[in-house]
C-alpha cells in the first residue's frame, strides 16, 4: 500500500471569517454539506488543521465504547481463525436455553 495522496488547495478567508473547503478537498475526505469539522491551531503558529468530526446517535453510542470495539476485534480474530460453530435458528435457540 503506497504513501495517501495529499490534496492540497488554496482557499480565502473572507472578512467574517468564514472558509469555504475546496471541493477536491472535500471529496478527497468524503466531506458533504452540513458535516461538521473541527479546527485547530498552534498559538503563535501558521497552520490550521482541519478535521471531519464523526457524530453517532445517542442511541448507537455504546457500540463505540472502548470495552466494545475490543470485543469486536476479538470476535473478528476468532472468525478470522475458524473458531466459530455454525448452526440454525433452531439450535442457536437450543443452545441459549441451556445458559
Amino acid at each position: 500500500m503506497g504513501k495517501p495522496r495529499v490534496v492540497e488547495e488554496v482557499a480565502k478567508v473572507n472578512e467574517r471569517g468564514a472558509l469555504t473547503i475546496p471541493s477536491q478537498v472535500r471529496k478527497a475526505v468524503g466531506l458533504e454539506g452540513n458535516a461538521l469539522v473541527v479546527a485547530s491551531a498552534v498559538e503563535n503558529g501558521n497552520e490550521i488543521l482541519l478535521r471531519v468530526q464523526m457524530t453517532i446517535d445517542r442511541d448507537q453510542a455504546w457500540f463505540w465504547t472502548p470495552e466494545w470495539q475490543a470485543e469486536e476485534k476479538k470476535s473478528a480474530e476468532d472468525y478470522d481463525q475458524g473458531k466459530i460453530t455454525r448452526m440454525s435458528a433452531d439450535e442457536f435457540i437450543r443452545e441459549i436455553e441451556n445458559w
